[in-house]
């Protein structure tokens, strides 16, 4: 897996950056020149034949001085390269590890002298004031053939004695050749001629100079930076196995295992990242102490030894904070591993909990099937819904705030990004899913509830109309106002369509066709089929009404209603423009359709009450032969109906003759269809 992959990556990094760290130590220690410290050739340095003292030629070459000592021809070879090799080693630790690490140039600018110190080449002081030239001579040899750096000069003090000084010029020039030296040697015979050619303050008091050693402390120094240098190697070293054996630990299934592991795991770290501040404040202290000279007299300038061993403890410091940093970017990665792997079981245990919750309430949800028969129905079918969606949005807030989780763990880089994102993508779709099915079937519920109280509203208007019509008297339409007064009760009842919002059939079915069961819409039909033939009605009665205005000179003979069989309708004050009104018609203008399933065909009752308006409009005049096939037609009860409103409003305008034939057809049809709108049958008294 990729987590497996960039874990292996980070180990293999890891080793790498502490493999550098050990290496800058070996070569700030100068461990690849000499394998020597400063504790294993104690006794050699404590003897004190061979010093470096921190003075500077005028070229800035290192010198060291081989003070007056006893004896110096019997120190054993091996002692005399160990200490040569160790003191030549140190200029070049502090100028190799100068040119290794950038940052700390910056620190120890001032000794740029250093940098160049083993290339330069050293300046030998020999003091023999006290001494024979046998001495001399044995240091020369030593020095020609064991020395291992480079030479840049050799100051010689002559003895003191004139006897000895003389030997030494004699054998000066006869083994001036055995030496084998390409440097100059230079006898001087006082320490006021050495000062000639070195400053006084890079000379130590013995040479008359000004410059502050010692030798002991010089020792407790470097075997301190030396100490320092190999317990932070063994720091590296042990951080190394350490992370190997965090990296190769394998993952817990469980939570409790993986809190576990993560526990243990970080009270390791703990321990380690405490060893690592210890060393850095040991660290800081012994620099604090090489320092201490110029802390305690800040006018007191510190030589090129004690620089040196600054400027080595500035490396060491360098190298122990890289480790930490090392240490520290691995650890949070292993850290991020177990804490992302202790998050992804946390979030698939969430993630089923809620995918079962949300699934059973799509369930549920998709049992909810019902849309209601009536008003009330409806309404209760609503109640029940909400109970419904209240009970999900628990778990529909469970699960959006598990997915935002979700996200969360995808934009911080977690090593289970394939695994996760599909499971929040599925999340959301469940979201979704419940929330549209949801919204989808409160719609069609409010669908459901708005379509019963339309066809409730239809309705009532058609009864309303039913009885504006019944309740219009004949008598007082016998004239021009009584004529106008009832077209505009039915002009103002029309205008009530608007107020009513009643859609006509073809605007009915496309807003309600997708919640139209079989149930629903045969009493749709129903419905709006008698929104028709009441329109059709009001239209044949607002015809009728403008050609009795238009003949006013012909007679009419009024007819009473019976006073208990007449109530008055209260048409509305405002006069509006019925929405529902039909337009006058043109041959070539078709009827409103009213047919839910084609809207293709005209309603038959609509073209046979058209046809009765039709008849009795001309049987005004010609007594029409086509009533008497209104009597010999077989009608359904429904149709009668109609006829016999047709009937009754064009009785008055009948003649003698048409009169009394429609009196016989009513005294046939009335008996069959008594039960239809007495109201509208008791208007007029036959």
């Amino acid at each position: 897996m990729l987590f497996l992959l960039k874990e292996e990556m980070a180990l293999q990094e890891l080793t790498r950056r502490l493999a550098t760290v050990i290496t800058h130590v070996d070569e700030i220690m100068q461990q690849e020149v000499r394998p020597l410290v400063a504790v294993d050739i104690i006794e050699q340095l404590h003897r004190q034949f061979a010093i470096l003292s921190g003075g500077r030629g005028k070229d800035g070459a290192p010198i060291i001085t081989f003070p007056e000592f006893v004896g110096f021809k019997h120190i054993p070879e091996e002692d005399f390269l160990n200490v040569m090799t160790y003191l030549t080693s140190i200029p070049r630790e502090c100028g190799k590890s100068l040119s290794t690490e950038d940052e700390t140039l910056k620190n120890i600018a001032k000794d740029k002298v250093s940098v160049e110190a083993a290339s330069i080449g050293f300046v030998i002081v020999i003091d023999r004031r006290r001494d024979k030239w046998s001495s001399i001579k044995a240091s020369l040899t030593r020095i020609a053939v064991a020395f291992p750096g480079n030479l840049q000069l050799i100051f010689i003090l002559r003895p003191s004695r004139l006897i000895q000084r003389t030997f030494t010029d004699i054998g000066i020039k006869y083994y001036q050749d055995e030496f084998k030296m390409k440097v100059p040697i230079i006898m001087l015979n006082s320490v006021s001629d050495l000062h000639g050619y070195i400053d006084k303050s890079q000379l130590t008091q013995e040479l008359g100079g000004t410059l502050e050693y010692r030798h002991s402390q010089w020792i407790n120094h470097r075997t301190a930076i030396e100490n320092f240098a190999l317990t932070l190697k063994n720091t590296a070293q042990m951080l190394q196995t350490f992370g190997s054996c965090l990296a190769m630990t394998e993952l817990p299934r469980g939570m409790l295992s993986t809190e576990d592991l993560l526990m243990s795991h970080t009270r390791q770290q703990d321990k380690l990242q405490d060893e690592l501040k210890l060393l850095g404040e040991q660290g800081t202290t012994l620099l604090s102490c090489i320092q201490e000279p110029t802390t305690k007299n800040p006018t007191r300038k510190l030589n090129h030894s004690e620089l040196e061993n600054i400027a080595t403890m500035e490396r060491l410091l360098v190298q122990l904070d890289e480790t930490e940093k090392v240490f520290s970017q691995f650890w949070s990665e292993h850290h991020l591993k177990l804490n992302q792997c202790l998050q992804l079981q946390r979030f698939e245990h969430n993630f089923y909990k809620v995918k079962l919750a949300l699934e059973n309430l799509l369930e549920e949800l998709a049992e909810f099937t019902g849309i209601g028969d009536s008003v009330m129905h409806v309404e209760q079918l609503l109640k029940e819904h909400k109970k419904l969606e209240e009970k999900g949005q628990e778990s529909l807030e469970k699960a959006q705030l598990l997915a935002l989780a979700g996200d969360q763990l995808i934009q911080d880089h977690h090593y289970s990004v394939d695994s996760i994102r599909p499971q929040c993508v599925e999340l959301r779709h469940l979201c979704d899913d419940f929330i549209n099915e949801n919204k989808k079937k409160h719609d069609t519920l409010g669908k459901s509830l708005e379509l019963h109280r339309q066809l409730d509203k239809v309705s009532q208007w058609c009864e309303a109309g039913i009885y504006l019509l019944a309740s219009q008297a004949v008598d007082k339409c016998q004239s021009r106002e009584g004529v106008d007064i009832a077209l505009n009760d039915i002009e103002a009842f029309l205008g009530t369509a608007k107020e009513y919002r009643l859609l006509n059939p073809k605007e009915f079915y496309n807003k309600f066709e997708l919640i139209l069961t079989v149930d629903i819409k045969a009493k749709a039909q129903k419905v709006l089929q008698k929104l028709s033939d009441v329109q059709e009605i009001f239209h044949k009665r607002q015809v009728s009404l403008m050609k009795l205005a238009a003949k006013q000179t012909r007679p009419v003979q009024p007819v009473a209603p019976h006073p208990e069989s007449s109530p008055k309708w209260v048409s509305p004050k405002t006069n509006q423009p019925s929405a529902l009104a039909p337009l006058p018609r043109t041959s070539e203008e078709p009827h409103t359709e009213t047919d839910l399933n084609s809207l293709e065909k005209e309603d038959d009752g609509t073209k046979f009450e058209v046809k009765n308006e039709e008849i009795f409009t001309r049987s005004h005049d010609d007594g029409n032969p086509e009533l008497e096939h209104l009597d010999r037609e077989d009608l359904s009860p429904r149709k009668e109906t109609h006829s016999i409103y047709y009937v009754l409003e064009n009785k008055n305008h009948a003649s003698h003759k048409s009169n009394k034939r429609i009196e016989n057809i009513l005294q046939t049809k009335l008996p069959r269809v008594h039960c239809f709108k007495n109201g509208v049958l008791s208007e007029y008294d036959m």
